[in-house]
């Protein structure tokens, strides 16, 4: 069982460290300064949620690894995140608004059934993380509302988003052989409890905000078994570069 609980910390753990990274992309790039402060300060959120998972990754696999080992020594397909997280911005805030309310309204239902796992290291980190991800849902239900039914533009814009990620999110909620025997053993959530929950959060926040749920064919994932789309080599060349020009360098 010790091995599928390092799979599942370790997909945790990729999610909230590459979407971190991609939230930090917007530093000095938000359309106003406390959109900038916001932004910096979720993708902070997720980084210390990365480094909770990534640092019991390390205890259970036993040999050695750290938080630092796994976000910066492993290959493009040694990472487990889903492929939502890595999509790149494109100078869009539509788009990470977009992106953020997906992936928020996902982890607010997991976090929250997380906390109940008979494993007490999920539990905690779970429990910490379900407030402050209960805030990133809020901003970016908040914003996704301003946007849709706000101008003829932003709503074509917010729509438009919506469109293209949704093909993204049946990832989050598929389950393998690794999810099965976590589920039985009460560790993980059953990802089709988490799924009604989202549907509906998710429903609620497009209805106010005038937007349509989008209709689009859902991807098959491949980014929990390390099959990525191209975005990701390129977000880990930069995410990497200094820490494997420095190896072994300490402050």
């Amino acid at each position: 069982m010790s091995g599928d609980q390092l799979s599942y910390a370790l997909r945790l753990g990729d999610d909230a460290l590459i979407l971190s990274h991609r939230l930090a992309e917007w530093s000095s790039k938000a359309p106003q300064l406390e959109d900038d402060i916001a932004l910096t300060n979720i993708a902070l959120d997720l980084l210390g949620q990365a480094r909770s998972f990534l640092t019991y990754a390390g205890k259970l696999e036993g040999e050695n690894r750290d938080e630092d080992d796994f976000a910066y020594l492993r290959r493009e397909d040694e990472f487990r995140s889903c492929l939502l997280a890595e999509q790149p911005n494109n100078d869009d805030f539509g788009l990470a608004i977009a992106r953020q309310l997906l992936f928020a309204t996902y982890q607010l239902a997991l976090y929250g059934a997380l906390s109940a796992s008979s494993d007490e290291t999920f539990a905690a980190i779970a429990a910490k993380a379900v407030k402050e991800v209960s805030y990133h849902r809020e901003y970016a239900a908040t914003w996704a509302i301003r946007l849709g039914d706000g101008t003829h533009e932003s709503g074509k814009r917010m729509q438009q988003s919506l469109n293209d990620l949704w093909r993204f999110t049946g990832e989050l909620f598929e389950a393998d052989e690794v999810t099965g025997r976590l589920v039985s053993a009460g560790i993980a959530p059953d990802p089709d409890l988490l799924r009604s929950e989202w549907d509906r959060d998710i429903d609620a926040v497009l209805a106010e905000a005038t937007l349509e749920r989008p209709t689009s064919n859902v991807l098959p994932g491949t980014g929990r078994s390390g099959r990525h789309s191209e975005h990701l080599g390129y977000l880990l060349a930069e995410m990497q570069y200094l820490h494997r020009l420095h190896a072994g360098a300490t402050w």
